[in-house]
């Protein structure tokens, strides 16, 4: 009987996938977009209220696939069972077409539907193939090289079997302590809008059914970058007019752009965990945003509202969060434990099992699961795909785009190629996993190029290494999370790199963080370079300042000291794979850096949260103020180290001829030159910053509103052009509703947020 059913399921979906494919081709003509409704609800009418509930349970990897179920682990009996029941929906960080295929086959041949599963992984800046964590592809401001990034990536994790990422990460946050800032695209929330939608359509593609192409996840839901303190997991306590116009943006933008799965986040908004909060869920997202996908329970965040004390017990949890509207529960089995009793005891609606069945189904028709549950274990795609060469091309290509290079004092950068002694200091130089960075699970150790490989390609020079200091120490006993300590006074290294700074004539001094004390908590309260490195540093600029300081770090640093005393600063980030080979070719000038800070640094801890969009005070007053009353530090400035937007070049760009022209309905042009001044061939990312004078609800300083690459020859100008709708000059109200109020406006434009090249214009 159950082989029978099974037939005749996959013969009507057979059947509605063919009627499916000659409806789209028909409204293809009319713009109508084709949702497999009918294949889902002809689905969902034979499916038990326990297996649609168990298309809304997702599972950890829980045993060798390809090999027997261990009879003593009691829990992955458990799953198995469960699986085998079809009770289970999605499975995530499973990796290999082999053990893809294998749990594919028990889902699709063992159950009773044969409903096929869809398999998450964490592919947050590549999969084999590491690229520059996201926060430097940020730094690149080049939305078709991180398109192509996510591109690649979906490609190769496609090959591997896997057909979903939990990213993009499009939180916004301006605390560099949280370690999850490594993941996102920064602090602004129009940059990453850009960036959020171009990473989705690299993932996506334009048909989620092709072999190369995954779905994309947008996390988290909402406002997770705003834990207060930095610290990861905590609560968010922040106002409507932040929770608009500054939270959602990126999240709209890539809905609107079609992103098929959210996910929501650890932590409380106005005292709810997100995980159980229906006006996210159900209201913005699925009511006003109407998202169509559907929504994932970050790990384990059902049952963590239990101690967040918004749940008395596991099945309090379930009704919480499947009537807020989280559809897939990862790893807290509260859904396939509770939801169907609940269900009975009129707790939970059955129309919201089926709603969240149906989004959870809709995705797996998408992804061409149902037409060929085994679309992506094929395992000659996986040997000749995974790390082809092409895949490291791109990522050298984006890596070299993401360094930003911060100061250039005299010009010490780029180097002389020859007849020049160059010392190379610091324990991150010599190293070939730190620079792979965090969230690379499927990454493999040591395969990372070091600084001091990718500076040997440059044979004519002379060389000379010494670690000085190391940065931490691993216990590599600890898997996944890697306990990381501070190797606090060790400086037994100093005296040789010390001797050998002293007979050189540049020294490249490499510190900042090794690449797992940024990430998921891996929150910390000094932001400044970690264990002895500030030490190391000053004594190497006793005896010789011509130093080269190449920042490796997965968030903004705090380096002040070095701002003020080291001629030449680079923040190279965690680039990845080609790591050394990138660095070393800005640093010899084969390439010229363009990159721009996607966040602000700060002086001093003590300055964060610190970005450029802030509000004015009733007191602001300028730094020069003799008046004791205003808003600032006894201590410190108020102004950054490095503002958003800042990064040199090898050469220098002037700004001139600003114009601003008021067409009708309501369209601003600004035009202006961008001329290279310099003696080379240079890129510069042009931007352009609004501030609404007089408001309804006071409004930033400044904002940014467009960017442009623009490359230039020396000494040639081009003509850029931005222009300005009611989408760049309206704003969300406290209620949520886009105004687009008339008044005066002030327009900036240049290299950074601090540009002083400006004009106004009157919006009637």
């Amino acid at each position: 009987m159950k082989k029978i059913l099974k037939c005749y399921v996959y013969l009507l979906i057979i059947i509605l996938v063919g009627c499916h494919a000659e409806t789209k081709k028909e409204t293809n003509k009319t713009t109508i977009e084709y949702t497999f409704e009918a294949e889902i609800d002809s689905l969902i009418d034979l499916m038990t209220l326990e297996e649609k509930i168990g298309q809304m349970n997702q599972y950890n990897g829980f045993w060798d696939a390809t090999g027997p179920v261990p009879k003593s682990d009691e829990l992955a009996a458990l799953k198995y069972e469960h699986l085998k029941k079809g009770l289970v929906g999605s499975m995530l960080n499973i990796k290999g077409v082999k053990q893809v295929k294998a749990l594919q086959k028990i889902a699709v041949e063992e159950t009773r539907l044969g409903i096929p599963l869809i398999f998450g992984f964490d592919v947050i800046h590549g999969y084999k193939t590491i690229g520059p964590i996201p926060l430097a592809e940020a730094a690149s401001w080049d939305l078709e090289v991180i398109k192509k990034a996510a591109q690649n990536a979906a490609e190769e994790t496609a090959a591997s079997g896997i057909n979903w990422t939990f990213a993009p990460m499009v939180d916004i946050s301006r605390d560099a302590r949280w370690g999850r800032v490594m993941e996102g695209a920064g602090e602004d929330p129009y940059l990453g809008s850009k960036i959020g939608v171009a990473r989705v359509k690299g993932f996506q593609g334009d048909d989620l059914a092709s072999p190369k192409t995954i779905a994309a996840c947008a996390k988290h839901f909402a406002a997770y970058g705003f834990a207060e303190a930095g610290r990861d997991y905590n609560t968010a306590d922040i106002g409507t007019s932040t929770l608009y116009n500054v939270v959602f943006p990126p999240f709209k933008a890539v809905t609107e752009a079609g992103v098929r799965t959210f996910m929501n986040s650890f932590n409380l908004l106005n005292d709810i965990p997100a995980t159980g909060n229906e006006f996210l869920q159900r209201g913005v997202l699925k009511k006003e945003w109407n998202f169509n996908g559907f929504i994932v329970s970050d790990w384990g965040s059902i049952a963590e509202m239990i101690p967040h004390g918004y749940a008395k017990d596991i099945k309090h949890a379930a009704e919480l969060a499947a009537n807020a509207g989280s559809d897939m529960d990862m790893e807290s089995s509260a859904y396939v434990a509770e939801l169907a009793n609940l269900v009975k005891e009129g707790k939970v609606d059955e129309k919201l099992i089926d709603d969240a069945a149906k989004r959870i189904l809709g995705v797996k028709f998408e992804l061409g699961l149902f037409d060929d549950p085994y679309r992506y274990c094929n395992e000659e795609n996986e040997k000749n795909i995974v790390g082809k060469k092409e895949f490291h091309e791109d990522a050298l290509d984006i890596a070299k785009k993401s360094i930003v290079l911060l100061k250039n004092e005299n010009n010490l950068l780029p180097l002389q190629k020859e007849k020049q002694k160059i010392a190379v200091i610091g324990a991150l130089a010599n190293d070939k996993t730190s620079p792979l960075g965090s969230w690379r699970l499927a990454g493999d150790d040591g395969t990372a190029v070091s600084v001091l490989e990718g500076l040997q390609q440059y044979k004519e020079n002379t060389l000379t290494y010494a670690k000085g200091a190391d940065v931490v120490t691993q216990d590599s006993k600890v898997d996944f999370v890697f306990e990381l300590k501070l190797n606090e006074r060790d400086t037994s290294g100093f005296s040789e790199a010390v001797k050998v700074a002293k007979a050189s004539d540049v020294v490249i001094m490499v510190l900042g963080e090794h690449g797992y004390q940024s990430g998921e908590a891996r929150s910390r309260i000094n932001i400044d370079l970690p264990g002895v490195q500030q030490d190391l540093l000053e004594a190497i600029y006793k005896v010789n300042k011509n130093i080269v300081l190449v920042l490796t770090n997965g968030r903004p640093l705090a380096i002040t000291w070095a701002d003020k005393h080291i001629p030449a600063i680079v923040e190279v980030w965690q680039l990845g794979v080609q790591n050394g080979n990138a660095i070393a070719q800005v640093l010899y000038g084969d390439y010229n850096p363009s990159g721009k800070l996607p966040m602000t640094f700060p002086r001093s801890v003590g300055q964060i949260p610190i970005y450029y969009n802030y509000k004015n005070t009733g007191r602001p007053y300028g730094e020069n103020s003799d008046v004791v009353f205003w808003s600032h530090y006894s201590d410190e400035s108020n102004r950054p180290l490095y503002p958003f937007g800042h990064g040199l070049s090898y050469t220098t760009f002037s700004y001139k001829n600003l114009k601003i022209n008021t067409l009708a309905e309501r369209k601003i042009i600004v035009s202006l030159d961008v001329t290279n001044t310099g003696t080379v061939k240079g890129k510069e990312v042009s931007q352009l910053y609004i501030q609404d004078k007089v408001a309804s609800l006071a409004r930033p300083v400044r904002e940014l509103k467009g960017f442009e690459m623009v490359e230039l020859e020396s000494k040639e100008t081009k003509t850029i052009e931005f222009t300005l709708t009611e989408k760049e000059l309206g704003f969300y109200t406290n209620k949520g509703e886009f105004v687009i109020e008339p008044g005066e406006f002030n327009v900036f434009v240049g290299g950074s947020s601090n540009t002083t090249l400006s004009g106004e214009f009157i919006l009637e």
